[in-house]
């Protein structure tokens, strides 16, 4: 994919480019989880804790309401 036709998705999302360099990353499972998260600028951002230098998925809070609680009723399970 050409980087401006990326550029262009990412910037039609409506979210902005948050600084997430001074985040206070949050482990689940009592640090034992393989995903983190952080509450920047009314924002929830969510890493791979074995990766935080790759990219972070941003949800804003009625998709993080959203993502919870399909988690939670078992959407997410590929067993």
């Amino acid at each position: 994919m050409a980087e401006g036709i990326t550029a262009q998705r990412l910037a039609d999302w409506g979210k902005p480019e948050l600084d997430l360099s001074r985040a206070d990353w949050q482990s689940g499972s009592q640090g034992a989880g393989d995903v983190q998260i952080a509450f920047v600028e009314g924002f929830i951002a969510m890493r791979n804790a074995a990766r935080p230098g790759s990219p972070s998925l941003i949800f804003d809070p009625a998709e993080w309401r959203a993502f919870v609680r399909n988690a939670r009723d078992g959407a997410f399970d590929l067993t």
